[in-house]
């Protein structure tokens, strides 16, 4: 039995759920989203909410696939009606972000500015040095930050670089010189 995938999914107010075939498209506020089910999950929509099943709840396979759509609906669910939303930090001295039409643009101390396309289905935001990225997609909101941060990932001696709102890092000490002998 799949702790998570037994419970419903509760749709809130103003989002509408359609179940045809082996698609399930939900519409909110924030737009529409649409996820194609494995051959062996089923979805049913009850008055508590949407309840996803397996075939087979002894087999191992079967049991994380409960528990994977149950929390793929949720997140879909959840994101057209409230959006999913990452913050960036960029540190560093002279290092910069923009965005500039659907273009985001981070100057991060390369001898050349790095343009990314924003995709269509996401907002961008860039308030002095923090970037807010959101959408309706959880998994596209995290994809595009990660790549955001991996074209500078921050450093541990002085902090510079992309790091999450919420990330610490680990700060290392640099090289310490002997005292007495004044490094002989």
């Amino acid at each position: 039995m799949s702790r998570i995938g037994k419970k419903p999914v509760i749709i809130p107010q103003g989002v509408t759920v359609e179940i045809k075939d082996n698609f399930v498209k939900a519409k909110g506020s924030l737009g529409e989203l649409t996820l194609e089910l494995h051959p062996k999950v089923r979805v049913v929509e009850d008055p508590s909410g949407l309840l996803v099943t397996v075939q087979n709840q002894t087999d191992k396979f079967s049991r994380s696939l409960w528990g994977l759509y149950r929390s793929l609906l949720n997140n879909m669910v959840n994101g057209v009606a409230t959006g999913f939303a990452k913050i960036l930090e960029v540190n560093g001295v002279g290092y910069k972000a923009a965005v500039n039409g659907k273009k985001l643009v981070l100057n991060l101390g390369f001898s050349h500015p790095i343009e990314m396309e924003i995709p269509k289905e996401l907002e961008v935001k860039v308030e002095k040095n923090t970037i807010t990225i959101k959408g309706a997609d959880k998994q596209q909101v995290g994809q595009f930050a990660a790549m955001v941060r991996s074209k500078r990932e921050p450093e541990p001696y002085k902090g510079k670089g992309i790091k999450y709102s919420d990330e610490v890092i680990r700060r290392k000490a640099g090289k310490v010189v002997k005292a007495v002998g004044g490094g002989k």
